[in-house]
């Protein structure tokens, strides 16, 4: 049983796609942390720590070791990183719909980027490709990626695989240790503050990797790497960490844990169930995903005016379906769609 007194939307919220919305404990831990701020009643060490927690936790939810997570503000920055490590001129397949954080930072640095339709991933890997760089969950479309299929491509003609999850980590089970790179911003299906991110790495893939914008937070030791030389970096994927903005991770903790606790497993449930019955009442067929995209053009204003939030992407009506939804939210949107529809 999911319980929805955790969140407190003023309306029928449909747009986690864009972001979500925080479970009390985050909300609660986060205006502590800025009363102690404005007070000036703390140091800001405990608000650095929760970092390292938020790792453990991202880590647990991934399937990997807190070894092999790095953590920034955006999975872009993180992208960027991995990017530069591949060799000039590498082929790197991308689906043609990828939101840009996870097919720019190829293209910036010049790198043979080939667009394929997002349901042909697995199938165009081939002997010259040396990455696929693609999301679990299309943020366009809903689009679930075939997540077998292509990381057994990847695997037979030796490509790297660098997922982003921004759109499936908190709903989708994800085991991120099948695959080279997982990055996944944090302010979206796992509810935390805008401004958190993370990104598991391969040990193997780890030295290739530069740290190039290593500062006191990449240190082995961290709180003793504030002056001066020589370069002491972190053994681990904390090597690639930037300098966290606190009050945004201090948010993320409690509300990676809310996740935790109500379990992915059942989110999956919960969220497809709800996107499905949606899908059913719009006469279209079941899916794997909590996203649904469909044509209804003039909707996302009716449905505002009811005090629905959805979003428009590409033209097209997007829900997102979450764990603070019910199959109530589902019917009032039906009927008010269902009613338009009949008044046209």
């Amino acid at each position: 049983m999911i319980d929805g007194s955790l969140w407190q939307p003023e309306g029928v919220y449909l747009n986690t796609a864009s972001y979500g919305l925080p479970p009390r404990p985050a909300w609660e831990a986060l205006q502590a942390a800025l009363g102690d701020w404005q007070a000036g009643r703390t140091s800001w060490e405990p608000w650095g720590d929760a970092t390292d927690v938020a790792r453990r936790e991202w880590a647990r939810l991934a399937g990997v070791g807190p070894e092999r997570v790095a953590v920034g503000a955006t999975v872009s920055g993180l992208v960027g990183l991995v990017a530069s490590a591949l060799e000039p001129g590498a082929r790197v397949l991308v689906p043609d719909v990828e939101f840009t954080s996870n097919l720019w930072p190829f293209m910036v640095r010049g790198l043979d980027v080939q667009l394929v339709p997002a349901g042909r991933v697995a199938e165009a890997i081939d002997g010259g490709t040396a990455a696929v760089a693609f999301s679990a969950v299309q943020s366009a479309t809903g689009e679930v990626a075939d997540l077998d299929a292509i990381a057994a491509a990847a695997r037979h003609h030796g490509a790297l695989t660098i997922l982003d999850a921004t759109q499936a980590c908190g709903w989708l089970p994800l085991d991120a240790s099948r695959f080279d790179v997982v990055t996944c911003s944090a302010y979206k299906w796992l509810m935390s503050p805008r401004g958190t991110a993370f990104m598991a790495i391969a040990p193997e893939l780890l030295d290739r990797v530069l740290p190039s914008s290593a500062g006191w937070f990449a240190g082995d030791d961290v709180h003793g790497s504030y002056y001066g030389g020589p370069v002491r970096l972190a053994p681990d994927a904390r090597r690639l960490d930037t300098s966290p903005a606190w009050f945004s991770w201090v948010g993320t903790v409690p509300a990676l844990r809310t996740v935790l606790d109500i379990g992915v497993e059942r989110i999956h449930a919960h969220d497809v169930g709800l996107a499905n019955r949606f899908r059913a009442g719009l006469g279209m067929p079941p899916s794997d995903s909590a996203i649904v995209v469909t044509d209804a053009a003039g909707a996302e204003e009716r449905l505002a005016t009811a005090g629905i939030m959805v979003a428009m992407r590409a033209g097209r009506l997007r829900t997102s379906w979450h764990v603070y939804n019910d199959e109530a939210d589902v019917d009032l949107v039906l009927e008010l769609m269902n009613g338009a529809a009949s008044a046209r």
